[in-house]
């Protein structure tokens, strides 16, 4: 027995309505801000040798920092570092090259960000290597920081969480004085912390 078409399509529209209609995405919830970086306590430094065994260290007066907790109950970091306002100080002409278009190159780059990957809530006070990725004269790279074990229980509140990782220039553009410079540029850092408040 041959049936109408239009009653075909109204015996299978139940069924292809609900195909159609999908769940819709879920939202992922969104990270909380920890911690703020207490930047009247924190320390951030730069060091770059020379060939003939000098040592160049500068530091960065200006940056800005959190500790996320994610969904999943880890936790991440944020640091934004004001490269336009690192200085060697006492050294002017230093600090000028160091802004200059052979190293930091700060007037098109006058920012360098690290976002850490997810990490254990535990492990700024166990210590260890902290995985992440940097970004700096618009280049961005997988790097590694060492982080010290803290002497205390509430590492970043109740004391300073020590920080340190090697980045090598030409990674970053940064090849020019191969003859007077090494290749690795120090990071090291003081980091205190401080309770976010209301975002």
């Amino acid at each position: 027995m041959r049936y109408p078409r239009w009653l075909l399509a109204l015996a299978l529209w139940p069924a292809l309505a609900a195909a159609a209609v999908q769940e819709p995405a879920a939202v992922a919830a969104p990270a909380v801000t920890l911690y703020e970086l207490d930047t009247v306590h924190s320390r951030l430094e730069f060091e770059v040798r020379t060939r003939v065994g000098q040592r160049l260290r500068g530091q960065f007066p200006r940056y800005e920092g959190l500790v996320d907790l994610l969904p999943d109950g880890r936790h991440r970091v944020r640091l934004r570092i004001s490269t336009a306002s690192a200085e060697i100080p006492g050294k002017p002409r230093y600090t000028g090259w160091m802004r200059g278009e052979a190293f930091f190159d700060t007037l098109r780059y006058p920012w360098m960000e690290f976002v850490s990957d997810p990490f254990p809530p535990d492990a700024l006070a166990r210590g260890g290597r902290l995985h992440g990725r940097l970004t700096l004269r618009g280049a961005t790279r997988g790097e590694v920081l060492e982080v010290q074990p803290a002497p205390c229980a509430r590492p970043g509140l109740d004391c300073a969480v020590q920080v340190e990782g090697d980045i090598v220039r030409s990674d970053y553009g940064m090849g020019d004085w191969q003859l007077v410079l090494s290749e690795r540029v120090r990071f090291t850092m003081q980091v205190r912390l401080r309770e976010a408040g209301p975002r």
